[in-house]
């Protein structure tokens, strides 16, 4: 375990010295904290945290780790996307799951201490913050009231989960795949540039409809602005995609 990092309340240097040692820029610092995981901790609580993880890239097609394995780190994607699949007696793969900037994966089997009852694959060249599991959960176990904090956390992580199998049932194609790419967006920006994996099978296993649902859905968009070359969705008027996705949701 790491030497923890003081408060950079008290010392200016803190974060300076936080991502020399861990590799996380204060901009993949933001990331993190706004995920449900970590969501009304202080920044020093933060920094302490994370003091052990470290930020790694890996290549297209890697694997991060298989079926079984122990369950001794978790991630958070800071650029790339990640599949989890299982395979089938007869060989095929089926995709439990994708994730890309921003969404964070495998902490359920940690806090279980179990292993991963799935496997994990690299779709496009990433870069992730490995976080492992064991000084992660020490100092959880060293500080009960930040222990309250992530569990109220998780249970809004949970919460958000249930809305978004509610979704899978109630809203359209076309409004799930709007959702989609407004989660890749800057937040007050008018345009964007979205880089999709080639395999946009995945995709659509992750907005749950077939490949050539998301090719109409993507066709449907274009006249609020978007348009799709290969890999690349370009969103030319954001706030008529975010106007969209308000009245789709009322």
């Amino acid at each position: 375990m790491r030497q923890r990092i003081a408060s950079p309340e008290s010392d200016p240097t803190a974060l300076a010295r936080f991502e020399l040692a861990t590799g996380i820029k204060n901009p993949d610092l933001e990331l993190v904290a706004r995920l449900p995981l970590f969501a009304g901790l202080r920044q020093g609580e933060l920094l302490d945290l994370l003091i052990d993880a470290t930020v790694r890239k890996y290549a297209r097609n890697a694997v991060l780790f298989l079926q079984d394995e122990p369950a001794n780190h978790f991630y958070v994607v800071l650029e790339g996307w990640v599949r989890l699949y299982r395979e089938t007696p007869d060989g095929h793969e089926s995709v439990i799951g994708v994730f890309t900037r921003g969404e964070s994966f495998a902490e359920a089997a940690i806090f279980q201490s179990e292993v991963y009852p799935v496997n994990a694959g690299i779709v496009e060249d990433a870069r992730l913050l490995t976080i492992p599991a064991e000084p992660f959960l020490q100092h959880l176990r060293n500080n009960p009231e930040l222990c309250l904090n992530i569990l109220a956390s998780m249970s809004v992580h949970l919460r958000r989960l249930v809305r978004q199998v509610e979704q899978l049932t109630v809203r359209s194609s076309t409004e799930r795949l709007v959702d989609f790419l407004l989660k890749l967006t800057p937040g007050e920006a008018d345009s964007a540039i979205v880089e999709l994996p080639w395999d946009k099978a995945l995709i659509a296993a992750r907005l749950g409809m077939q490949p050539e649902t998301l090719s109409r859905s993507l066709a449907r968009l274009r006249r609020l602005g978007v348009e799709t070359k290969g890999s690349r969705v370009t969103i030319r008027d954001l706030p008529a995609l975010r106007q969209f996705a308000d009245g789709a949701s009322t």
